[in-house]
């Protein structure tokens, strides 16, 4: 059986303003399943953003072939797709994702 991993997204650092999230805010993933009692906030132009490294990342692929992380280890990094000014009047975050084995 091929390992399974629960992903668990913080808001790190947030450039500019956001309308959706504060700092430290989490998104639990247990694809395909979004665990919406444990998870603060979702924005779709942030969520698509990560989306396309969601299964992987809970199939076990790293984050370093991704092209997520520097070193092997179980965390990586996004950014939401979003300028922030002076291209839009909003903001841009950047999400530690960290993951733990759950099969």
């Amino acid at each position: 059986m091929n390992e399974i991993y629960r992903l668990i997204i913080t808001v790190e650092e947030i450039r500019g303003r956001c309308p959706v999230f504060k700092v430290g805010d989490k998104i639990i993933v247990e694809e395909p399943e979004i665990i919406t009692k444990k998870t603060d906030a979702l924005c779709v132009h942030a969520f698509g953003s990560m989306l396309s490294m969601i299964i992987p990342l809970s199939r076990g692929v790293s984050f370093r072939e991704l092209g997520l992380a520097k070193e092997e280890e179980e965390v990586g990094y996004v950014q939401c797709l979003d300028p922030e000014p002076p291209y839009t009047s909003g903001g841009t975050i950047v999400f530690k994702i960290e993951r733990e084995k759950i099969q």
